[in-house]
């Protein structure tokens, strides 16, 4: 490359490869260099290069390996080199392109590529050859006029625009396309087509309709302003408008009014509604003062919306407006007991409230927590307690939340802010004193966005929620009149501070004689209604409705009942469906038989041969057991308490679940061994330790209970390893009520003696071989009823649980009252169970 004269690039060049941009010849490009061989060539050429010839290298667009190095590439002189070692080692080059070559020849790839190249521009030469000018003349004076059009466009204040001005005035036409394709928007692609067209004729044609929708795209942007401009023009003049309508006591208007006028009515009735709408004077102060914003702000502003947004809310929020309660205690009652059979302690509390509302009409309300098994109705009798009270009822469901701004909202400084599910919930209702359902708050979550059951504390606090502050609404709202009800399957996952806040009710399972109640009060009919049946269609009688209790469903809840009432109903509607066809059928056949004089002694043949695929089934249908086994299939539960205890080491628990009660099997066998102890089925942590508890006092007890292992010594693991298993192995079991029946299993193994087959047991146990009270005794109980049990042992200070089992559970059931192990054991075995004297194990111990 010489210093005057024409431009003539080397014969070898260096080869820079870009996959980030196309430089063009008299472009300037700004590459990022990170491979192994561009970093190569920087550090080896141009940081060590001190001549102008050193800094002129090739760039060719690179195409992701192995795809080969295109064939065209740009001279380019690098005009800035930087470099950083952060995060990794690289460099940025400036450089300027210089003309077009053609890779001849690949020398060598390593440390860096190095080709032979040819110069295919030669742009001294373009000027002078007067032939090529008059062959392109057109087409040049097309491309020149749309350049000077877009040029025109654009803003002269900006010093680049002004630069390219001059430029285009004072380049050869010849270079124009390289330069105004490296200004204006186009794609990589684009550029590379433009850097393969090496015939000038070609580079225009290319160019052409590039700059055609530069110029288009140029034209639509100046049409969107001009007609924003206009926008916000009309605004500012409408409103000196209004004010000076106001001031002269005439209302503004105007008979082609846009929707910017509208918007502005818009705002006047939101003002309107704010005054309207009795909110505090905190609230009132800080709507005044958003509104003095809002008409302040052009409406294309982003916080023009959310203002109005917020003031919206703001307007329809329930500051003051309530609903009546009804008082009449006797209706409540009446109403409560049709829709819900049993439940009487949530029907007491509801009552309770009832009458202390009437006597005291600013009572604040109540905050409860329904606590029981699916399928019972917790939600259900929320519902009715809204409809009792004359009230407005809403749910939110708080299942898998795990998000304070669900509760709290979000502050109005974050995108797509939106107030949280309580005060959301009333604006739905549009009352300050409905009944919210807080479904499911024993599933709330916890996650980096905070924890919801902590934002829950204010809400349900009495003495702080009559000034609860949502995030969106920055100012208090008054919650003390709402009556919240929780529901829950258990407490065990409630925070203790936010159960502290709640009033529990237990709801537990229903008995047999329950849900054969509830079925016929209102599944059968709810049922019927679902599926477009009538009871002159099917009949359900009681004993098939036990049936289906007893042997098809295994539950707390009415659930799986009302499921398989349901298969019931779908069965039936199948048969009712196909006989009403065939009667449809059936009548349109009598009529072509008369057209066609068919006999009817012929016909009655016909109808007699096919009466078993004709006739319509008899009405009503009849459920009765063999109905249910061809609908609902074998009966899923079979009553085997009776074969499982018929041998030693086998003993009935009965454990509490969050879905209701159940009987729990547990089974022990010994074998020859070192004396270890065996505990499978999932057990957790407490089981164990009441496991081990177990072993310890039978070992301790065995002279007393004549109790030996296998080779006769009244050391119960001499030699001996036993196992204990909990059946049912997919499901985790904890807590300390298996203690008493894992002594007995125990006791009939190394005894050798059944346990009584009708008996289930459950208590906590000592080392001193005390009996301890545990939880959910009904749910238990009514397992045990369930299964066909007739005598459950329970701890004696669980004599007062008894109380709330149904009086028909206790009459089928026999209860035994332990103090102590010894109890336990003479009631488990038929006979009692045999011990020694003290004078026996004095002769013994001789």
């Amino acid at each position: 490359m010489s210093s005057g004269g024409p431009l003539q690039i080397p014969g070898r060049l260096p080869l820079l490869v870009s996959q980030e941009g196309v430089l063009l010849p008299g472009a300037t490009l700004r590459l990022s260099v990170d491979s192994p061989g561009n970093l190569a060539l920087v550090r080896g050429r141009l940081l060590r290069g001190t001549s102008l010839r050193s800094s002129v290298i090739g760039v060719t667009p690179g195409p992701p390996p192995p795809a080969p190095l295109h064939s065209i590439g740009t001279a380019a002189l690098a005009v800035q080199v930087v470099g950083s070692n952060w995060p990794k080692p690289h460099f940025t080059l400036l450089v300027t392109g210089l003309c077009r070559f053609q890779v001849v020849e690949i020398l060598n790839e390593k440390p860096y590529p190095v080709a032979v190249v040819e110069q295919l521009d030669r742009l001294e030469q373009l000027s002078s050859k007067t032939e090529l000018k008059e062959a392109l003349g057109e087409l040049s004076e097309q491309f020149y006029k749309y350049a000077v059009q877009l040029v025109d466009m654009l803003d002269n204040s900006v010093p680049a625009v002004a630069k390219l001005k001059r430029l285009l005035n004072n380049l050869p036409r010849e270079l124009l396309p390289d330069v105004l394709t490296s200004i204006i928007r186009t794609t990589n692609e684009e550029k590379l087509k433009i850097l393969d067209a090496v015939s000038l004729e070609e580079r225009f044609r290319v160019t052409i309709p590039l700059l055609l929708r530069q110029i288009e795209g140029l034209k639509l942007l100046q049409k969107t302003r001009s007609l924003k401009s206009d926008d916000d023009k009309r605004v500012v003049a409408i409103r000196p408008l209004r004010k000076l309508g106001a001031i002269n006591g005439k209302p503004f208007s105007l008979e082609n009014a846009d929707e910017d006028d509208e918007d502005s009515d818009d705002i006047i009735l939101l003002e309107k509604k704010i005054k309207l709408s009795n909110m505090p004077e905190p609230a009132l102060k800080v709507c005044v003062k958003e509104i003095k914003r809002l008409k302040k702000m052009p409406q294309s502003m982003p916080e023009y919306a959310l203002t109005r947004n917020y003031l919206e809310l703001m307007s329809e929020l329930p500051w003051s407006k309530s609903t009546r309660d009804r008082l009449d205690i006797r209706a409540a009652r009446v109403l409560l007991d049709n829709d819900h059979y049993a439940m009487a302690k949530l029907k007491r509390r509801v009552l309770e409230y009832l009458a202390v509302r009437q006597l005291k009409n600013n009572l604040k309300g109540p905050i409860l927590c329904f606590v029981g098994p699916p399928g019972v109705g917790k939600t259900s009798v929320g519902r009715s307690i809204a409809k009792t009270l004359g009230r407005e009822f809403h749910r939110i469901a708080l299942g898998g939340v795990c998000d304070q701004s669900d509760i709290r909202g979000h502050r109005r400084t974050y995108v797509g802010s939106m107030p949280g599910r309580i005060i959301n919930g009333l604006k739905t209702v549009g009352v300050n004193n409905p009944v919210f359902l807080l479904d499911e708050v024993d599933k709330l979550g916890k996650s980096l966005q905070g924890d919801p059951a902590a934002a829950l504390l204010e809400v349900l606090d009495p003495e702080q929620n009559h000034s609860f502050t949502d995030h969106y609404l920055n100012v208090a709202f008054d919650l003390s009149q709402v009556l919240f009800i929780a529901t829950a399957n258990t407490t065990a996952t409630i925070p203790p501070a936010l159960l502290d806040r709640m009033e529990v009710l237990e709801v537990p399972g229903y008995s047999q004689e329950e849900k054969l109640e509830i079925a016929h009060r209102h599944l059968i009919s709810k049922q019927l209604v679902q599926h477009g049946l009538t009871p002159e269609q099917v009949q359900i009688p009681p004993e098939a409705t036990l049936e289906i209790i007893t042997r098809y469903t295994r539950e707390a809840g009415v659930r799986s009942l009302d499921r398989k009432l349901g298969a019931i109903c779908r069965a039936v509607a199948v048969k009712v469906a196909e006989g009403q066809h065939r009667e449809t059928n059936s009548a349109h056949t009598d009529g072509e038989d008369r057209k066609a004089g068919v006999p009817d002694q012929a016909k009655l043949e016909m109808i007699t041969e096919t009466a078993d695929l004709t006739l319509p089934p008899e009405m009503p249908i009849l459920i009765d057991r063999h109905a249910l086994k061809d609908i609902l299939g074998p009966p899923m539960y079979e009553i085997e308490v009776f074969e499982r205890l018929n041998q030693p080491g086998v003993a009935i628990g009965l454990a509490w679940t969050p879905l209701g009660g159940e009987i729990m099997f547990v089974e022990a066998s010994r074998m020859d061994g070192e004396g270890q102890l065996t505990l499978t089925g999932q057990l957790g942590d407490v089981m164990k330790e009441s496991a081990h508890l177990a072993i310890s006092w039978l070992r301790s007890n065995a002279k007393k209970y004549w109790l030996t292992n296998v080779s006769g010594s009244f050391d119960l693991l001499d030699n001996t390893d036993i196992h204990l298993h909990f059946p049912a192995g997919a499901v985790t079991k904890d807590g300390p009520s298996a203690g008493v029946a894992i002594v007995t299993c125990l006791a009939s193994l190394f005894s050798g003696r059944l346990v009584s087959s009708d008996v289930a047991m459950t208590g906590e146990i000592t080392l001193r071989g005390l009996v301890l009270p545990v939880g959910g005794i009904k749910d238990k109980v009514l397992a045990a009823h369930r299964a066909g049990l007739k005598r459950v042992i329970i701890p004696k200070r669980n004599e007062k649980d008894l109380e709330e089992i149904p009086l028909n559970v206790q009459q089928d059931l026999s209860f035994v009252l332990a103090e102590s192990l010894d109890d336990v054991l003479n009631a488990a075995f038929d006979g009692g169970f045999l011990q020694k004297n003290e004078s026996e194990l004095l002769n013994s111990k001789l």
